[in-house]
Protein backbone atom coordinates (compact mmCIF):
# COMPACT_ATOMS: atom_id res chain seq x y z
CA UNK A 1 0.00 0.00 0.00
CA UNK A 2 1.39 3.08 -0.75
CA UNK A 3 1.96 6.30 1.48
CA UNK A 4 -1.20 8.06 -0.67
CA UNK A 5 -3.43 5.06 0.19
CA UNK A 6 -2.58 5.21 3.89
CA UNK A 7 -3.06 9.16 3.83
CA UNK A 8 -6.56 8.65 1.96
CA UNK A 9 -7.22 5.72 4.26
CA UNK A 10 -6.70 7.78 7.49
CA UNK A 11 -8.58 10.80 6.67
CA UNK A 12 -11.54 8.58 5.20
CA UNK A 13 -11.37 6.91 9.13
CA UNK A 14 -10.99 10.26 10.72
CA UNK A 15 -13.91 11.68 9.01
CA UNK A 16 -16.03 8.62 10.39
CA UNK A 17 -14.82 9.26 13.72
CA UNK A 18 -16.10 12.63 14.00
CA UNK A 19 -18.59 13.03 16.70
CA UNK A 20 -20.70 16.59 15.57
CA UNK A 21 -21.52 18.64 12.86
CA UNK A 22 -19.02 21.48 13.46
CA UNK A 23 -16.26 18.80 14.37
CA UNK A 24 -16.98 17.04 10.63
CA UNK A 25 -16.75 20.61 9.27
CA UNK A 26 -13.37 21.33 10.84
CA UNK A 27 -11.98 17.97 9.71
CA UNK A 28 -13.26 18.80 6.40
CA UNK A 29 -11.46 21.85 5.99
CA UNK A 30 -8.16 20.41 7.30
CA UNK A 31 -8.28 17.58 5.00
CA UNK A 32 -9.22 20.25 2.17
CA UNK A 33 -6.26 22.52 3.05
CA UNK A 34 -4.02 19.21 2.74
CA UNK A 35 -5.54 18.54 -0.73
CA UNK A 36 -7.45 15.72 0.39
CA UNK A 37 -11.56 16.03 -0.43
CA UNK A 38 -13.64 14.30 2.29
CA UNK A 39 -17.01 13.82 3.64
CA UNK A 40 -19.11 12.40 6.15
CA UNK A 41 -22.52 10.72 6.24
CA UNK A 42 -24.20 9.00 9.36
CA UNK A 43 -26.25 5.86 9.37
CA UNK A 44 -28.07 2.92 11.06
CA UNK A 45 -30.67 0.25 11.20
CA UNK A 46 -30.38 -3.81 10.99
CA UNK A 47 -27.93 -4.50 9.57
CA UNK A 48 -28.84 -7.16 6.48
CA UNK A 49 -31.78 -5.08 5.14
CA UNK A 50 -29.88 -1.86 5.06
CA UNK A 51 -26.79 -2.65 3.64
CA UNK A 52 -27.93 -1.68 0.35
CA UNK A 53 -28.72 1.54 1.69
CA UNK A 54 -25.58 2.47 3.65
CA UNK A 55 -23.58 1.77 0.08
CA UNK A 56 -26.00 3.90 -1.29
CA UNK A 57 -25.52 6.75 1.19
CA UNK A 58 -21.94 6.67 0.97
CA UNK A 59 -21.83 7.21 -3.21
CA UNK A 60 -24.87 10.05 -2.15
CA UNK A 61 -22.74 11.48 -0.29
CA UNK A 62 -19.39 11.35 -2.14
CA UNK A 63 -21.13 12.72 -5.14
CA UNK A 64 -23.19 15.64 -3.52
CA UNK A 65 -20.07 16.90 -1.54
CA UNK A 66 -18.27 16.80 -4.80
CA UNK A 67 -15.61 13.58 -3.36
CA UNK A 68 -16.31 12.07 -6.68
CA UNK A 69 -17.76 13.13 -9.77
CA UNK A 70 -21.09 11.39 -10.76
CA UNK A 71 -19.13 9.03 -13.29
CA UNK A 72 -19.91 5.30 -13.48
CA UNK A 73 -15.84 4.05 -12.11
CA UNK A 74 -16.63 6.71 -9.41
CA UNK A 75 -19.56 5.92 -8.20
CA UNK A 76 -18.41 2.00 -8.44
CA UNK A 77 -15.42 2.94 -6.54
CA UNK A 78 -17.12 4.17 -3.21
CA UNK A 79 -19.33 1.84 -3.76
CA UNK A 80 -16.98 -1.41 -3.72
CA UNK A 81 -14.88 0.01 -1.00
CA UNK A 82 -18.44 0.55 0.99
CA UNK A 83 -19.21 -2.61 0.43
CA UNK A 84 -15.54 -4.58 1.46
CA UNK A 85 -15.87 -2.37 4.69
CA UNK A 86 -19.14 -3.52 5.46
CA UNK A 87 -18.17 -7.05 4.20
CA UNK A 88 -15.27 -7.08 7.50
CA UNK A 89 -18.13 -6.28 10.10
CA UNK A 90 -20.86 -8.53 8.54
CA UNK A 91 -20.49 -11.62 11.19
CA UNK A 92 -20.40 -9.32 14.05
CA UNK A 93 -23.24 -7.30 12.93
CA UNK A 94 -25.10 -10.32 11.33
CA UNK A 95 -28.65 -9.99 12.28
CA UNK A 96 -27.93 -7.03 14.66
CA UNK A 97 -28.80 -3.52 14.45
CA UNK A 98 -25.95 -1.02 13.83
CA UNK A 99 -26.05 2.94 13.93
CA UNK A 100 -23.00 5.14 13.28
CA UNK A 101 -20.87 7.38 11.05
CA UNK A 102 -19.23 6.52 7.09
CA UNK A 103 -16.36 8.47 6.30
CA UNK A 104 -14.89 8.90 2.48
CA UNK A 105 -12.04 10.60 0.88
CA UNK A 106 -10.26 11.32 -1.93
CA UNK A 107 -7.11 12.21 -3.10
CA UNK A 108 -6.22 12.12 -6.70
CA UNK A 109 -6.63 8.33 -7.61
CA UNK A 110 -7.03 6.92 -4.30
CA UNK A 111 -10.20 6.63 -2.71
CA UNK A 112 -10.83 5.18 0.63
CA UNK A 113 -14.15 4.65 2.88
CA UNK A 114 -14.10 4.03 6.36
CA UNK A 115 -17.37 2.90 8.48
CA UNK A 116 -16.85 3.55 12.30
CA UNK A 117 -20.38 1.89 14.10
CA UNK A 118 -21.77 0.41 17.08
CA UNK A 119 -23.41 -2.68 16.90
CA UNK A 120 -26.06 -4.48 19.09
CA UNK A 121 -29.37 -4.45 20.90
CA UNK A 122 -29.73 -1.20 23.07
CA UNK A 123 -27.49 -0.49 25.84
CA UNK A 124 -25.44 -3.91 24.76
CA UNK A 125 -23.52 -2.51 22.25
CA UNK A 126 -19.92 -3.85 20.28
CA UNK A 127 -17.46 -0.69 18.73
CA UNK A 128 -16.22 -1.99 15.10
CA UNK A 129 -14.33 -0.57 12.28
CA UNK A 130 -14.20 -1.20 8.54
CA UNK A 131 -12.40 0.13 6.09
CA UNK A 132 -11.30 -0.61 2.01
CA UNK A 133 -9.38 1.54 -0.55
CA UNK A 134 -9.87 1.76 -4.50
CA UNK A 135 -8.60 3.76 -7.18
CA UNK A 136 -10.39 5.95 -9.62
CA UNK A 137 -8.54 6.99 -12.56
Amino acid sequence: MSAASRQVARAALSMALTETHPEEMEQKRLLEAAGIRATAVDFGGEFVPNVRRIVERAVVAAKREGVIRPVHAEEGAVAGAAHEALVQLGMKALGLSVGGKIGIARQDDHVAVAMFFSIGLGHLDEVAVGLAHRAVS
